[in-house]
Protein backbone atom coordinates (compact mmCIF):
# COMPACT_ATOMS: atom_id res chain seq x y z
CA UNK A 1 0.00 0.00 0.00
CA UNK A 2 1.63 3.65 -1.27
CA UNK A 3 1.64 6.02 1.66
CA UNK A 4 -0.96 8.48 0.16
CA UNK A 5 -2.91 4.88 0.07
CA UNK A 6 -1.94 4.44 4.06
CA UNK A 7 -2.80 7.83 5.54
CA UNK A 8 -6.24 7.58 3.46
CA UNK A 9 -7.01 4.42 5.16
CA UNK A 10 -5.97 5.94 8.43
CA UNK A 11 -7.54 9.62 7.86
CA UNK A 12 -11.28 7.72 7.28
CA UNK A 13 -11.24 7.12 11.26
CA UNK A 14 -9.09 9.41 13.26
CA UNK A 15 -7.01 12.72 12.75
CA UNK A 16 -3.63 12.98 12.55
CA UNK A 17 -1.06 16.01 12.11
CA UNK A 18 0.98 16.67 8.78
CA UNK A 19 4.56 17.65 9.65
CA UNK A 20 6.41 18.55 6.47
CA UNK A 21 9.92 19.82 6.12
CA UNK A 22 8.61 23.13 5.29
CA UNK A 23 12.40 24.78 4.12
CA UNK A 24 15.81 23.58 4.84
CA UNK A 25 19.67 25.15 4.92
CA UNK A 26 22.54 23.52 4.85
CA UNK A 27 23.29 19.63 5.63
CA UNK A 28 19.84 18.13 6.16
CA UNK A 29 18.26 14.31 6.73
CA UNK A 30 15.73 15.12 4.07
CA UNK A 31 14.70 17.53 1.37
CA UNK A 32 11.53 20.49 1.48
CA UNK A 33 8.68 18.65 0.59
CA UNK A 34 9.26 15.35 2.79
CA UNK A 35 6.01 14.52 5.23
CA UNK A 36 5.34 12.15 8.08
CA UNK A 37 1.74 12.09 9.26
CA UNK A 38 1.72 11.76 12.96
CA UNK A 39 -1.49 9.37 14.51
CA UNK A 40 -1.82 9.00 18.03
CA UNK A 41 -1.43 5.24 17.41
CA UNK A 42 1.17 4.90 14.67
CA UNK A 43 3.07 6.97 11.83
CA UNK A 44 3.08 7.39 7.85
CA UNK A 45 6.08 8.40 6.07
CA UNK A 46 9.09 9.82 7.87
CA UNK A 47 11.13 13.16 7.98
CA UNK A 48 14.50 11.58 7.79
CA UNK A 49 14.54 9.87 11.31
CA UNK A 50 17.13 10.21 14.21
CA UNK A 51 16.44 12.78 16.92
CA UNK A 52 14.49 15.41 15.03
CA UNK A 53 11.95 13.13 14.21
CA UNK A 54 11.59 11.60 17.46
CA UNK A 55 11.71 15.07 18.59
CA UNK A 56 8.79 16.35 16.00
CA UNK A 57 6.68 12.98 16.64
CA UNK A 58 6.38 14.29 20.26
CA UNK A 59 5.35 17.54 19.67
CA UNK A 60 2.73 16.15 16.55
CA UNK A 61 1.42 14.40 19.20
CA UNK A 62 1.18 17.44 21.79
CA UNK A 63 -0.71 19.25 18.94
CA UNK A 64 -3.00 16.24 18.06
CA UNK A 65 -3.70 16.21 21.69
CA UNK A 66 -4.33 19.81 22.05
CA UNK A 67 -7.19 20.05 19.13
CA UNK A 68 -9.06 17.15 20.73
CA UNK A 69 -9.46 18.74 23.93
CA UNK A 70 -12.85 18.16 25.50
CA UNK A 71 -13.79 15.35 22.73
CA UNK A 72 -14.34 18.43 20.29
CA UNK A 73 -12.36 17.84 16.81
CA UNK A 74 -10.09 21.58 16.23
CA UNK A 75 -8.38 22.42 13.49
CA UNK A 76 -5.86 25.44 14.34
CA UNK A 77 -3.83 27.21 12.29
CA UNK A 78 0.06 25.22 11.10
CA UNK A 79 2.19 26.04 13.29
CA UNK A 80 6.19 25.98 12.02
CA UNK A 81 9.35 25.31 14.04
CA UNK A 82 12.99 26.09 13.08
CA UNK A 83 15.19 23.05 14.48
CA UNK A 84 19.06 23.59 14.23
CA UNK A 85 20.37 20.37 13.96
CA UNK A 86 23.94 20.86 16.01
CA UNK A 87 23.32 22.96 18.76
CA UNK A 88 19.84 21.80 19.89
CA UNK A 89 19.24 17.74 18.43
CA UNK A 90 23.37 17.16 18.93
CA UNK A 91 23.15 15.85 14.98
CA UNK A 92 26.51 16.01 13.23
CA UNK A 93 24.46 17.56 9.68
CA UNK A 94 24.56 21.00 11.31
CA UNK A 95 21.93 22.14 9.01
CA UNK A 96 18.90 23.87 9.84
CA UNK A 97 15.34 22.57 9.37
CA UNK A 98 12.37 24.68 9.70
CA UNK A 99 8.74 21.63 10.13
CA UNK A 100 5.22 22.56 9.92
CA UNK A 101 2.74 21.29 12.30
CA UNK A 102 -0.81 20.77 10.56
CA UNK A 103 -3.91 19.12 12.38
CA UNK A 104 -5.68 17.00 9.53
CA UNK A 105 -9.61 15.90 10.44
CA UNK A 106 -10.96 13.44 8.47
CA UNK A 107 -13.07 15.73 6.62
CA UNK A 108 -10.09 17.47 4.92
CA UNK A 109 -8.37 14.42 4.16
CA UNK A 110 -8.72 14.31 0.17
CA UNK A 111 -7.59 18.01 0.01
CA UNK A 112 -4.48 16.77 2.20
CA UNK A 113 -3.80 14.14 0.12
CA UNK A 114 -3.87 15.51 -3.31
CA UNK A 115 -1.52 17.89 -1.70
CA UNK A 116 0.83 15.52 -0.89
CA UNK A 117 0.67 13.23 -4.37
CA UNK A 118 3.95 14.31 -6.15
CA UNK A 119 4.60 13.74 -9.54
CA UNK A 120 4.75 10.30 -10.45
CA UNK A 121 6.91 8.87 -13.68
CA UNK A 122 5.98 6.14 -15.57
CA UNK A 123 7.73 2.58 -16.28
CA UNK A 124 6.57 0.09 -18.18
CA UNK A 125 7.58 -3.33 -16.64
CA UNK A 126 7.31 -6.09 -19.23
CA UNK A 127 7.82 -9.79 -17.89
CA UNK A 128 6.25 -11.15 -14.73
CA UNK A 129 8.72 -13.54 -13.45
CA UNK A 130 11.08 -13.82 -10.73
CA UNK A 131 13.17 -10.45 -11.17
CA UNK A 132 10.02 -8.55 -12.54
CA UNK A 133 8.36 -9.40 -9.04
CA UNK A 134 11.34 -8.74 -7.08
CA UNK A 135 11.27 -5.09 -9.11
CA UNK A 136 7.84 -4.23 -8.53
CA UNK A 137 8.84 -4.99 -4.67
CA UNK A 138 11.50 -2.12 -4.87
CA UNK A 139 10.24 0.06 -7.32
CA UNK A 140 6.48 0.61 -5.84
CA UNK A 141 8.25 2.79 -2.88
CA UNK A 142 9.40 5.39 -5.04
CA UNK A 143 7.44 7.88 -7.34
CA UNK A 144 6.46 5.53 -10.03
CA UNK A 145 3.50 4.25 -11.62
CA UNK A 146 4.38 0.88 -13.39
CA UNK A 147 2.48 -0.62 -15.83
CA UNK A 148 3.31 -4.18 -15.43
CA UNK A 149 2.80 -6.09 -18.67
CA UNK A 150 2.56 -10.22 -19.58
CA UNK A 151 1.64 -12.32 -22.20
CA UNK A 152 0.27 -15.07 -20.19
CA UNK A 153 -2.53 -15.74 -18.18
CA UNK A 154 -2.49 -15.48 -14.71
CA UNK A 155 1.12 -14.47 -14.33
CA UNK A 156 0.40 -11.70 -11.75
CA UNK A 157 0.15 -11.61 -8.21
CA UNK A 158 -3.71 -11.51 -6.79
CA UNK A 159 -2.87 -8.23 -5.25
CA UNK A 160 -0.39 -5.38 -6.28
CA UNK A 161 0.60 -2.07 -5.12
CA UNK A 162 -2.33 0.59 -5.43
CA UNK A 163 0.53 2.42 -8.12
CA UNK A 164 0.64 -0.83 -10.20
CA UNK A 165 -1.24 -1.23 -13.36
CA UNK A 166 -1.32 -5.45 -14.93
CA UNK A 167 -1.92 -5.82 -18.23
CA UNK A 168 -2.25 -9.08 -20.16
CA UNK A 169 -1.42 -8.24 -23.74
CA UNK A 170 -1.10 -11.02 -26.78
CA UNK A 171 1.46 -10.12 -28.53
CA UNK A 172 3.13 -8.79 -25.83
CA UNK A 173 4.57 -5.59 -28.30
CA UNK A 174 1.11 -4.04 -28.70
CA UNK A 175 1.62 -2.24 -25.08
CA UNK A 176 4.39 -0.30 -26.32
CA UNK A 177 2.38 2.00 -28.64
CA UNK A 178 -0.37 2.70 -26.13
CA UNK A 179 2.21 3.57 -23.15
CA UNK A 180 2.15 6.18 -21.46
CA UNK A 181 4.73 9.05 -22.87
CA UNK A 182 8.24 9.38 -21.10
CA UNK A 183 8.19 5.55 -19.70
CA UNK A 184 11.16 4.33 -18.94
CA UNK A 185 10.82 0.58 -19.92
CA UNK A 186 12.07 -2.44 -18.63
CA UNK A 187 12.06 -5.56 -20.85
CA UNK A 188 12.92 -9.36 -19.19
CA UNK A 189 9.81 -11.28 -20.75
CA UNK A 190 10.20 -15.53 -20.31
CA UNK A 191 11.16 -15.62 -24.40
CA UNK A 192 13.88 -14.18 -26.28
CA UNK A 193 11.27 -13.69 -29.31
CA UNK A 194 9.41 -11.82 -27.12
CA UNK A 195 11.98 -9.42 -25.96
CA UNK A 196 13.18 -8.88 -29.26
CA UNK A 197 10.20 -8.19 -30.31
CA UNK A 198 9.25 -5.83 -27.45
CA UNK A 199 12.59 -3.94 -27.67
CA UNK A 200 12.26 -3.52 -31.82
CA UNK A 201 8.69 -1.76 -30.59
CA UNK A 202 10.01 0.36 -28.39
CA UNK A 203 12.48 1.32 -31.19
CA UNK A 204 10.03 2.03 -34.01
CA UNK A 205 8.02 4.12 -30.78
CA UNK A 206 11.42 6.06 -30.18
CA UNK A 207 12.02 6.72 -33.84
CA UNK A 208 8.45 8.13 -34.31
CA UNK A 209 8.02 10.04 -30.84
CA UNK A 210 11.30 10.35 -29.29
CA UNK A 211 9.68 9.43 -26.07
CA UNK A 212 11.17 6.38 -24.42
CA UNK A 213 13.75 7.45 -22.60
CA UNK A 214 15.20 4.62 -21.22
CA UNK A 215 14.91 1.23 -23.16
CA UNK A 216 16.56 -1.43 -20.54
CA UNK A 217 16.90 -5.36 -21.43
CA UNK A 218 17.59 -7.68 -18.76
CA UNK A 219 20.52 -10.26 -20.15
CA UNK A 220 24.12 -10.39 -21.56
CA UNK A 221 26.36 -8.64 -23.45
CA UNK A 222 26.25 -11.98 -25.73
CA UNK A 223 22.37 -11.52 -26.14
CA UNK A 224 22.44 -8.48 -26.97
CA UNK A 225 25.20 -8.70 -29.93
CA UNK A 226 22.65 -11.33 -31.02
CA UNK A 227 19.93 -8.75 -30.50
CA UNK A 228 21.74 -5.73 -32.60
CA UNK A 229 22.63 -7.87 -35.48
CA UNK A 230 18.88 -8.80 -35.78
CA UNK A 231 17.58 -5.62 -35.03
CA UNK A 232 19.39 -4.28 -37.79
CA UNK A 233 18.32 -6.71 -39.82
CA UNK A 234 15.08 -5.01 -39.47
CA UNK A 235 16.03 -1.91 -40.12
CA UNK A 236 17.40 -0.46 -36.62
CA UNK A 237 21.02 2.35 -37.04
CA UNK A 238 23.80 1.89 -34.94
CA UNK A 239 22.54 4.62 -33.74
CA UNK A 240 19.19 4.14 -32.45
CA UNK A 241 20.20 0.46 -31.30
CA UNK A 242 22.77 2.60 -28.63
CA UNK A 243 19.50 3.82 -26.72
CA UNK A 244 19.14 0.86 -25.53
CA UNK A 245 20.84 -0.54 -22.06
CA UNK A 246 21.91 -3.76 -22.09
CA UNK A 247 22.62 -5.54 -19.47
CA UNK A 248 20.77 -3.08 -17.43
CA UNK A 249 21.86 -2.20 -13.67
CA UNK A 250 24.55 -0.34 -11.97
CA UNK A 251 28.31 -1.75 -12.64
CA UNK A 252 30.06 -3.84 -10.35
CA UNK A 253 27.34 -5.93 -9.16
CA UNK A 254 27.50 -9.75 -10.18
CA UNK A 255 24.87 -11.06 -7.94
CA UNK A 256 22.49 -12.75 -10.06
CA UNK A 257 19.50 -12.94 -7.25
CA UNK A 258 16.25 -11.77 -8.20
CA UNK A 259 16.76 -9.15 -5.42
CA UNK A 260 20.28 -7.86 -6.06
CA UNK A 261 19.01 -7.20 -9.86
CA UNK A 262 16.35 -5.41 -8.86
CA UNK A 263 18.14 -2.76 -5.99
CA UNK A 264 20.46 -2.63 -9.13
CA UNK A 265 18.63 -1.49 -12.03
CA UNK A 266 16.14 0.71 -9.33
CA UNK A 267 19.89 2.46 -8.66
CA UNK A 268 19.85 2.65 -12.35
CA UNK A 269 16.93 4.07 -12.91
CA UNK A 270 17.36 6.86 -9.96
CA UNK A 271 21.03 8.15 -10.96
CA UNK A 272 18.87 8.65 -14.95
CA UNK A 273 16.13 10.56 -13.15
CA UNK A 274 19.08 12.38 -11.39
CA UNK A 275 20.78 13.14 -14.39
CA UNK A 276 17.76 14.89 -16.13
Amino acid sequence: MSLIAQIQKRLAVSPCVLVRVHATRGSVPREAGTWMAVFTDALVGTIGGGRLELDAIAHARQRLAMALTDGKAQRPEPERVLYRLGPSLGQCCGGEVQLQYEVVQPSHAAEVCQSLATVTTPLALFGGGHVGRALVHVLFTLPMHITWVDSRDEIFPETVPDNVQCEHSDPVQAAVPVLAAGSRVLIMSFSHAEDLDIVASCLLRQRERGDVPYIGLIGSKTKWASFRTRLRERGFSDAELNHVTCPIGISGITDKRPEAIAISVAAQLLLLQNSE
